[in-house]
């Protein structure tokens, strides 16, 4: 790994090694000059992916390397096509954040059948053995960064409540969502359990509380009904939100309900993301967390995985059992989020250069 940040350094002594799945031997280099990588996001309705997808580009061309980005817009159909289109156009390498995490079977064994090996980005391709490697975050400690910050803000182990609070998680079709969501109740059932926490609407499975795409508008209308519905003569005092889109939907529609007034304050409310809308809502006083995940080292991460295999050298891993797609355990580089609220966004996000002062006014 080219340890382009020091982020990626602290890790890098507890990494194991696997060979590239290219069927070369490690060791051996090759002119990496005038080659293409295929770069396919999800959506530019997030900043996050956005970011992401500059931030590939960027790391892939200091390599050498030319590339291709397209954007699926939430649409599995359309990003089908469009890596369909990738591999006609011979790219060397397929760096994919999947929209549906299972509809890409078939245009992954084109791929295979191609020579084209496969970087799955973020979001973990299920169902098929054609993806050698994944570039994530511990998704797992999303979930748990998420849910004690609930824990510390109420006061929960301390014995306080109880407190109402209601559930939400993320796209159905993406496989981090039951990471996300697994992860946060690890840490909440046990206050279930001894009732200081109570969801009035009562839905608290995963398959009750997901939303489809990680929609914010989709969240503001679930948030909405769960009001009307449930909170008639009683108040929220927190949401489980995994992303800061959907949470930004949420507090409208708290807000619409007269949370966050001198009457009525709002609940404690996390993300995902550290997105600038929800980072200065925190400024502001309104979502209460986000967990910052640096995708500018998950770029690097990528483009190292991908200049690594083309290039026959050894791709450094430090997961190779927990992401199981259902085929096969997927060799994976995880790094490491991060809480962020009012106290330490200044650090976490301004000094590290992820956003100016001026990005945050």
């Amino acid at each position: 790994m080219r340890n382009r940040r020091a982020g990626l350094g602290l890790i890098a002594g507890v990494a194991s090694l696997a060979l590239a799945m290219c069927g070369c031997d490690a060791g051996s280099s090759s002119s990496t000059e005038g080659e293409t990588i295929g770069i396919a996001m999800p959506t530019q309705a997030s900043p996050r992916w956005i970011t992401d997808g500059n931030s590939v580009v960027k790391d892939l061309k200091a390599d050498g390397y030319k590339t291709k980005l397209v954007y699926g817009d939430d649409d599995p159909q359309t990003q089908v096509s469009q890596i369909q289109d990738l591999i006609a156009k011979h790219v060397s390498a397929l760096i994919i954040a999947a929209i549906d995490n299972k509809s890409l079977n078939g245009v992954l064994q084109q791929a295979f059948d191609a020579k084209i090996p496969v970087i799955s980005y973020d979001r973990l391709i299920l169902g098929t053995k054609h993806v050698d490697y994944y570039a994530s975050f511990d998704n797992d400690q999303v979930g748990r960064l998420e849910a004690r910050y609930i824990v510390e803000k109420l006061g929960l182990e301390d014995g306080k409540g109880p407190f109402n609070i209601e559930l939400f998680a993320g796209s159905p079709d993406d496989n981090n969502t039951k990471y996300f969501f697994e992860g946060a109740m690890h840490l909440l059932q046990p206050y279930f359990d001894s009732k200081q926490l109570v969801v009035r609407s009562g839905q608290t499975a995963l398959n009750q509380v997901t939303t489809l795409r990680w929609d914010g508008p989709t969240a503001k209308k679930r948030m909405a009904h769960l009001l009307a519905t449930s909170y008639k003569t009683s108040t929220v005092d927190a949401v489980l939100s995994p992303y800061d889109g959907m949470s930004i939907g949420i507090l409208e529609a708290l807000k619409a309900e007269g949370y966050g007034s001198a009457a009525r304050s709002l609940p404690v409310i996390t993300g995902q993301d550290a997105e600038l809308a929800s980072v200065k809502s925190i400024i502001a006083g309104e979502q209460a967390q986000t967990v910052y995940k640096d995708t500018r080292e998950l770029a690097d991460v990528a483009a190292t995985m991908v200049n690594n295999i083309l290039t026959h050298q050894q791709v450094r891993v430090n997961d190779t059992r927990t992401y199981d797609n259902g085929v096969k355990p997927v060799p994976a580089y995880l790094l490491q989020p991060k809480s962020v609220d009012k106290k330490n966004y200044e650090i976490a996000l301004v000094a590290t250069g992820y956003y100016t002062d001026r990005d945050l006014k």
